[in-house]
């Protein structure tokens, strides 16, 4: 291992610590420690939903305030992940219950890419859960 990669490993935290100090946040509802998770130059894709696109953290501003404004309890649950190089794949339960008293629940899997203790770029393949009549 050269000098610069054992110089860039003690400045910067893991994927695997940044990725979970954004759930965290998540969590807690704490919308400037999440916003301060992602990098000036975010992108956010969603294959499965295009018009969901977007870019920088005002993006990630205005969704989260929505879902912490909409549900005041909710949660993302990380099911399982795994880190390979700056990518890390998790299987995320997002869940909780609009001012409205309705149960929202999302399940799905998502790449986070996360270069100097910020993410960089995100696909996310989560869907609605369906209830079952």
């Amino acid at each position: 291992m050269s000098q610069e990669q054992v110089q860039d490993m003690q400045t910067h935290s893991s994927p695997k610590i940044v990725f979970e100090r954004m759930i965290q946040a998540a969590n807690r509802h704490d919308l400037e420690a999440m916003v301060a998770c992602f990098a000036a130059d975010y992108r956010s894709e969603q294959p499965f939903h295009p018009e969901r696109n977007f870019s920088g953290p005002a993006g990630v501003r205005k969704n989260w305030s929505f879902f912490f404004t909409t549900m005041p309890d909710y949660q993302v649950e990380v099911l399982n992940q795994s880190v390979e190089g700056d990518t890390v794949w998790a299987e995320l339960h997002f869940h909780g219950t609009q001012t409205d008293g309705k149960k929202q629940s999302t399940l799905g899997v998502t790449l986070t890419g996360i270069q100097a203790d910020q993410i960089i770029w995100a696909r996310l393949y989560i869907e609605e859960v369906q209830e079952s009549h």
